[in-house]
């Protein structure tokens, strides 16, 4: 897992792109080489599946990571 955390700036970052990667059907290396050499996830994510809410789906894998590391989740608004 830190191999494939190696590039992004913290622990969430990598469990978010992994989880859109995931929710999203898009090659993990190809999101994680758009995040990691600067852009950021929706961008990434609009740019490797133009059809998806990339923001939506940004907050969805937030979420997720979240859940996963154990963190409380931002409120809903």
């Amino acid at each position: 897992a830190r191999e494939a955390c190696e590039g992004f700036r913290s622990q969430v970052e990598c469990a978010t792109a992994l989880h859109a990667a995931q929710n999203l059907s898009i090659p993990f290396a190809d999101l994680k080489s758009k995040v990691a050499g600067g852009q950021k996830l929706a961008a990434a994510i609009h740019e490797l599946k133009p059809t998806a809410d990339a923001k939506s789906e940004v907050r969805r894998a937030e979420d997720q990571a979240h859940a996963d590391l154990g963190m409380r989740t931002r409120p809903e608004g």
